[in-house]
């Protein structure tokens, strides 16, 4: 049955090939294993697939979330097919939800003084600095989070991302600004730890800062604004002094034009201006 197949050979297989395994074992546990767990793998239906979609967006879930479960369920299905355990994909042709996935809570000049202020006074000056970092680079919070001393050229003004931490799984060099060394000079992690970003409590790197970023965001009265809305902050900052795309496309690390084409609508106000 499904069950057997997703636990004995589909999680083996994506757990040393994977880096989102953890989320395929999340989806399955919540809803695939109850809805086709019991289902041999040539009983699953096209219009049980079908219904178990939309049953999802019709209980209130995202688009994209949705959209993840159908893509687990054909890529699991697929990878049977390549097994020579199932000879057709049910999941295959169904089409996935629109997503529209554009939020963009890009702050104005009064609403991006208050969050300043928040992080250069909040008491919780680790979490803060890490805020102040993303804002600075415009990296992803992982990509902060894991990020080593060993990693940073502050001379030449460069941060390393390994493939092994980037999204795109490929190297990846940063420019440091003015900002962004400045949260580097203020910490006390180097040469003390191997992480540049420590959570003094346990002695270890942070693994999320969900809990303290809300209280933040919500000291500065933006409810609203979430952790990756500081990339989308920082990708305008360099739209609106003047540069182009394809820089933007190249600092933030985007593995394709049409991703950083989002911010095109910013670049035409610079134009304008």
């Amino acid at each position: 049955n499904y069950s057997d197949f997703f636990e004995q050979h589909y999680m083996p297989y994506v757990k040393v090939r994977k880096r989102s395994w953890k989320t395929d074992s999340s989806f399955y546990r919540l809803r695939l294993k109850a809805e086709f767990g019991d289902l041999r793998l040539n009983q699953i239906t096209r219009q049980h697939i079908q219904t178990f979609h939309t049953r999802m967006s019709d209980e209130g879930l995202a688009a994209a979330t949705s959209n993840h479960y159908l893509k687990l369920l054909k890529h699991s299905l697929n990878l049977a097919i390549d097994w020579d355990m199932l000879d057709i994909n049910p999941a295959s042709r169904i089409p996935l939800f629109h997503e529209d996935n554009q939020v963009e809570n890009l702050l104005s000049d009064e609403q991006l003084e208050r969050l300043m202020m928040v992080l250069k006074t909040d008491e919780n000056r680790m979490v803060c600095q890490i805020a102040l970092y993303l804002l600075s680079t415009g990296c992803r919070l992982n990509e902060a989070l894991q990020a080593k001393w060993t990693h940073v050229d502050q001379q030449h003004r460069v941060w390393k991302i390994p493939a092994s931490n980037s999204k795109s799984k490929r190297l990846r060099a940063v420019p440091l600004n003015d900002s962004a060394l400045d949260v580097l000079n203020q910490l006390s992690t180097r040469g003390r730890y191997e992480n540049i970003f420590i959570n003094f409590q346990t002695q270890l790197p942070y693994t999320t800062i969900s809990k303290v970023w809300g209280r933040l965001r919500t000291k500065a009265g933006l409810p609203h604004l979430r952790i990756h809305d500081l990339r989308h902050q920082f990708a305008s900052f360099l739209v609106n002094s003047g540069q182009t795309l394809f820089m933007v496309q190249q600092i933030l690390g985007h593995s394709s034009p049409a991703v950083t084409q989002r911010y095109a609508h910013l670049s035409t106000k610079s134009l304008q201006e």
